[in-house]
């Protein structure tokens, strides 16, 4: 049927067990339950999640396996996000049309059906929180350190014609912060200039003005240390058009990164959900 929703949400590993996040980051936890709100409503049939944790060199990865399931301990942080089980099922059958899209499209694109993959904790911590029940099937997509922004742009819009044509009403999710110079204080805002940069690009999203944000990445990325390089705002921007409306829930910190949860509904004409639309705030 359609991509009805995409969201840019955070993954900092603090947040993992919410009971233990230090306050900080309430108000991206907050977001996220709002967010994971608007999911319950809209009961897709799938998930599409960008990761920035998980790394390709060469290749777009696409994960095909018709169930996820494992126990995380995160090798980065293994003192904040350790023994985490996971169990969602998958969607083979999309999976393999998006790994067939690419290719037609002349992008490097290969499909992983290997039930011993374990998950990295930028596709569990927001599911956690997104999908609590575990209920909806998923497939993950990696961030490929050889591909451009351009490149990775165009792999976004093919994920955004599969979807399109599906007949599953689908959620994109890129799961990764914006400012990205990470430092050892974890109360630490990204700097002023960091902010502003960030303030700007939300901006331009929040506004639909995609052209302007797409122009804005690549030197956006390079100034902030945006995470993957950009990489997962670029499949983000890619998978979108101008029939969607943005909702900002929220922004916080994380070791001097600028993280965000922001969602971007599709407008129908009737439409049978609305969220929390809130000025973006920043520092």
């Amino acid at each position: 049927m359609t991509l009805e929703l995409a969201m840019l949400v955070p993954h900092t590993p603090r947040m993992c067990y919410e009971e233990h996040a230090p306050t900080f980051q309430k108000e991206l936890i907050s977001g996220m339950h709002e967010a994971a709100r608007i999911i319950e409503n809209i009961q897709p049939d799938a998930i599409v999640i960008v990761s920035c944790h998980w790394l390709s060199s060469f290749d777009h990865l696409v994960d095909a396996t018709s169930e996820h399931k494992g126990v995380l301990t995160a090798f980065e942080c293994p003192n904040l996000v350790s023994d985490v089980p996971y169990y969602y099922p998958g969607d083979k059958q999309l999976a393999s049309q998006l790994v067939q899209a690419g290719k037609e499209a002349g992008i490097r694109v290969i499909g992983v059906d290997d039930h011993t993959y374990v998950w990295d904790y930028g596709t569990l911590v927001p599911l956690r929180y997104l999908v609590p029940k575990q209920n909806i099937p998923v497939i993950d997509l990696s961030v490929t350190w050889a591909a451009s922004l351009e490149e990775t742009y165009l792999w976004g819009k093919q994920i955004r014609e599969v979807l399109q044509k599906s007949d599953k009403r689908v959620v994109f999710i890129s799961s990764g912060a914006l400012s990205h110079n990470l430092v050892r204080d974890p109360e630490r805002m990204p700097s002023l200039s960091e902010q502003a940069l960030d303030r700007q690009f939300l901006d331009y999203l929040l506004k639909n003005d995609l052209s302007n944000a797409w122009s804005m990445l690549p030197q956006y990325s390079k100034n902030a240390g945006v995470e993957s390089g950009g990489r997962h705002l670029a499949m983000l921007l890619g998978s979108l058009q101008d029939n969607y409306k943005s909702n900002y829930h929220g922004y916080g910190q994380s070791s001097g990164s600028g993280n965000v949860v922001i969602t971007f509904e599709l407008q129908h004409s009737n439409p049978t959900f609305k969220s929390k639309t809130q000025p973006v705030q920043i520092g």
